[in-house]
């Protein structure tokens, strides 16, 4: 009969996207692996549904003018689940380091049953990240339930610790022209009760609008403050036959003072700590 054509034809197609699942899966889990010898660290941006995360991502690499996996730009639409297939970018810095910023799927609230899958197999390059970047849509009259969305998410996937910066998007409809100022602030976004909401959540947000590119660098210089806080103070003396640990100091590290000694090179500075048990045998 018609309809048991019709559920043996759904049957194939559910098991086709499952095997197509697990391929893009594999996929990641490659690229995270290859992501993770490169030892650049990533920022995964996450928001709920519609926040601009793709817009932002779009704004940050348009301005550096570099892409990680292809010049095309990321897909920006006005739809649930737009973003299946996270895209990463790589941006430099204001002071010179490279990172990875990720692009993920959007959160919702209640998430259906049949989307589980899909929404956690794109989340977990969230668990791989250095930094969170929280985009909120301020201008949302439910913002605040969107951000507690968010956190629940968070939490469910066990990174709600993870160092964290938080940006307030769309700042440019709430101020329009105002907006362009130099030191836009959160106290002039306004006194509605979604506004006041997530300030309570978040104090120390940082007011942008994505579509605009208004207080992008600003962001990016507090991206930078938090991997510097998320780093651990060392002092090692590294052998001048390990050119490249000394090499991954200066990509990644940060240098307060270098002395060179007959033993080899005696650095003293700060170095991401997953990077901790390379130069562990070094400590000084």
């Amino acid at each position: 009969t018609q309809l048991e054509t019709d559920r043996r034809e759904i049957r194939q197609r559910i098991a086709r996207l499952r095997r197509e699942l697990e391929q893009v899966r594999t996929h990641r889990r490659l690229y995270r692996q290859q992501r993770k010898q490169a030892a650049i660290p990533v920022v995964s941006i996450v928001g709920y549904t519609n926040a601009g995360k793709s817009t932002l991502l779009n704004a940050l690499s348009g301005a550096d003018g570099s892409a990680e996996r292809s010049p095309r730009s990321v897909l920006v639409e006005d739809k649930l689940f737009a973003t299946l297939d996270p895209t990463t970018r790589r941006v430099t810095l204001p002071e010179g380091r490279e990172v990875l910023f990720t692009d993920t799927v959007g959160f919702i609230q209640k998430l259906p049953t049949q989307l589980v899958a899909a929404f956690r197999a794109t989340l977990e390059e969230v668990e791989e990240a250095d930094v969170l970047l929280h985009i909120v849509d301020i201008t949302h009259p439910n913002a605040r339930e969107q951000c507690l969305a968010v956190e629940e998410t968070l939490a469910e996937l066990g990174v709600a610790g993870k160092p964290r910066v938080t940006a307030l998007n769309k700042i440019d409809k709430l101020l329009g022209e105002r907006a362009y100022g130099l030191k836009v602030n959160p106290g002039e976004l306004g006194a509605s009760e979604a506004v006041r909401g997530v300030m309570a959540l978040y104090p120390d947000a940082i007011p942008i609008s994505a579509e605009w590119g208004i207080g992008l660098e600003r962001l990016l210089e507090r991206v930078e403050e938090v991997l510097n806080m998320a780093a651990i103070a060392i002092r090692v003396c590294i052998p001048y036959q390990a050119g490249d640990l000394l090499a991954l100091f200066h990509r990644h590290g940060f240098i307060e003072t270098e002395e060179h000694t007959p033993e080899g090179t005696l650095v003293e500075g700060r170095i991401p700590s997953r990077f901790l048990a390379a130069f562990r045998p070094y400590l000084a």
